[in-house]
């Protein structure tokens, strides 16, 4: 159910690709969201109010919330479904919803470095969306290659920051991921790459084809790189978890963090589509459905004026 890859010590420039595995499409939209922006947590009475600082582009889901994105800064975040989590009690501090943690982040923050300082300054709060209630957890890149892992465990974010945390799948937490993968080579077991859909198994499978990556020779093949990882770790439509679901991949994203261009895939469509920051964001919000038939290249052009929804 989703898979981040982040390929940040190439020579040519920091990349990073994911997937978006659901149950049924989560009918993305792609908008372009201008600084000034008046924004709020959404998270009931104790909602964070804020006024965005940079520019993004930015994927929602079901035009309820963020779920991935890249802002001016070259900050890039991603929201992924996590398993039994447990989110941190009512308290005094103001609450940013789940749906709207993205965000929040890309809104008000330039690196990662940052993101993680201001970890305790915000409750984040889950919101119900569809008659559920959404586990999850975030992954957090910039420009420089840095990376973080944000995940709500036993009442409190849990942060793992290091730039070597270059992958994240779902379920288990972040510790156990991690601890899997040192069974297998080359990082510190015996065993061969696995094969099949569930998280343990991607979470290994990415990080073994990425450790062997060869380096690009231009930002074509870097922005190829990550995209063929994802493809490794995608859901083909129809095959089933060992509990009977199904989850298949309905697109895949990935952004260049370092010249600030967003790209969309859709399983649905051969065709890459991207975007380059600058081109789209202005002083108003635009919107283009990246799913619709026929896009290929860039979509700059076919962004046009739309009433922010969430």
């Amino acid at each position: 159910m989703c898979t981040r890859i982040l390929w940040s010590d190439n020579n040519v420039s920091t990349v990073v690709s994911r997937t978006m595995d659901w149950a049924v499409s989560d009918e993305p939209d792609l908008w372009s969201l201008p600084a000034g922006i008046e924004r709020s947590g959404h998270a009931g009475a104790n909602s964070m109010t804020w006024t965005s600082k940079y520019p993004s582009v930015v994927l929602s889901m079901w035009r309820s919330g963020t779920v991935d994105g890249m802002n001016g800064k070259g900050l890039g975040a991603h929201v992924l479904y996590l398993d039994d989590v447990d989110w941190e009690a009512p308290d005094d501090r103001p609450a940013v919803g789940n749906m709207m943690w993205v965000q929040y982040l890309l809104d008000n923050f330039a690196t990662v470095a940052e993101v993680v300082a201001a970890v305790p300054d915000v409750r984040i709060a889950s919101i119900t969306m569809r008659g559920q209630d959404m586990g999850c957890h975030v992954a957090v890149d910039d420009a420089s290659g840095d990376s973080a892992i944000i995940e709500p465990i036993e009442g409190k974010l849990v942060v793992h920051h290091r730039r070597e945390y270059a992958v994240m799948a779902n379920s288990p937490d972040y510790d156990d991921q991690l601890a899997n993968l040192a069974r297998y080579r080359p990082f510190g077991g015996e065993l061969s790459p696995p094969g099949d859909i569930t998280s343990l198994d991607r979470f290994v499978r990415a990080s073994y084809f990425l450790h062997y990556l060869p380096e690009p020779a231009n930002l074509e093949e870097a922005v190829a790189g990550v995209f063929k990882l994802a493809a490794n770790v995608a859901v083909p439509p129809g095959s089933p978890y060992e509990d009977g679901g199904v989850y298949p991949t309905w697109w895949t994203a990935g952004a260049d963090l370092t010249n600030l261009t967003y790209y969309f895939l859709a399983s649905e469509s051969p065709n890459m589509t991207w975007v380059d920051l600058k081109d789209v964001v202005g002083e108003q919000v635009t919107s283009v459905n990246p799913r619709q038939q026929g896009l290929i290249g860039d979509i700059a052009a076919r962004f046009e004026p739309a009433q922010l929804v969430y």
